[in-house]
């Protein structure tokens, strides 16, 4: 693996890790919607490919690979640990309309379709679920992002208990609610949803209340990853954006304001693609060392590795 400078700023910095995470052969990546890492710094792929769960340790070691039922539906992707000490993966599937919880090694231990309520979903009316997150007291919550446009709050149990939200861009309203995670960086718990459409951040108790907007420096938010004071934005539209603790910018990270311009975006030719540009992230997440994983709505995939340098702890 070599390394190449540097994104980001004075504040926050990245080298980028040139071919790392090479896929072996006979495996190769459908649309890269998600990654994950675990307490290890494992990295856990999420794509449509047959192959639909690729996991690499720190390094860019393949490890295994799992999940042929998610192929052509993998799509939201949440690493949690329970109260039981041991780490989760809670997956949407948009192709099959579902809810999946594993283990790390994917055995299944809880499958959710939508829920049953027959004044938002019929035969018509679409449950095609985009993400998920888990609150610290285990309750999950499903973001119906390419459906109704619904939040679907459910206990640890799976036990469904509330929804919220529908079409609109008013207050608790929302067009493709695409991303959902847990802030814990205040004095209580928050649900972000990236409203995407909409191009914001709606803020929510974890109750469905409506608390605030983030409307600035975003175009067409994915998902997040909160990582000590900052949060980590997919943003679509061809960047990574970071916010502080106040949700004020830090730095935009690979930002190429002509790729989601080009016609046949995102499946560009090859020779588009820059290891320090960005086209469409879809995914991300932080390791304990500060680096930062991104994934790609591509039809062959896309995944690089950011190595923090400047502000590493």
């Amino acid at each position: 693996m070599t390394k190449e400078t540097v994104l980001g700023n004075a504040v926050l910095s990245y080298e980028i890790a040139i071919d790392w995470g090479k896929l072996p052969s006979g495996i190769s990546y459908g649309y890269t919607h998600g990654v994950c890492v675990d307490s290890k710094d494992n990295v856990y792929v999420h794509n449509t490919g047959e192959h639909a769960i690729i996991v690499f340790d720190r390094d860019g070691n393949f490890l295994t690979s799992w999940g042929q039922e998610f192929k052509g539906g993998a799509h939201g992707f949440y690493l949690h640990k329970d109260a039981d000490g041991m780490e989760y993966l809670y997956i949407t599937d948009t192709k099959r309309g579902l809810l999946v919880k594993t283990t790390l090694n994917g055995e299944v231990l809880m499958e959710r379709r939508r829920p049953e309520r027959p004044d938002l979903y019929d035969s018509d009316r679409r449950y095609v679920p985009t993400d998920v997150c888990v609150a610290p007291n285990g309750d999950v919550y499903v973001s119906d992002g390419y459906g109704q446009y619904y939040i679907h709050h459910y206990d640890s149990k799976g036990t469904y208990l509330r929804s919220w939200g529908g079409r609109g861009s008013g207050q608790g309203q929302l067009i493709e609610p695409h991303g959902i995670s847990v802030n814990l960086r205040g004095e209580e718990a928050e649900l972000y949803v990236a409203d995407r459409r909409n191009h914001r951040i709606q803020v929510f108790t974890l109750n469905g209340e409506h608390k605030r907007f983030v409307e600035h420096d975003l175009d067409l938010p994915c998902s997040f990853y909160f990582a000590g004071e900052e949060v980590f934005i997919a943003d679509l539209n061809s960047r990574v954006t970071v916010l502080d603790k106040n949700d004020l910018l830090v730095t935009h990270l690979g930002e190429d304001q002509q790729a989601y311009k080009q016609k046949g975006w995102p499946n560009l030719p090859k020779d588009y693609f820059r290891p320090n540009k960005f086209s469409s992230p879809h995914g991300i997440c932080v390791d304990s060392r500060g680096d930062v994983y991104v994934v790609e709505w591509i039809a062959d995939g896309r995944l690089t590795k950011l190595i923090r340098c400047i502000g590493k702890t």
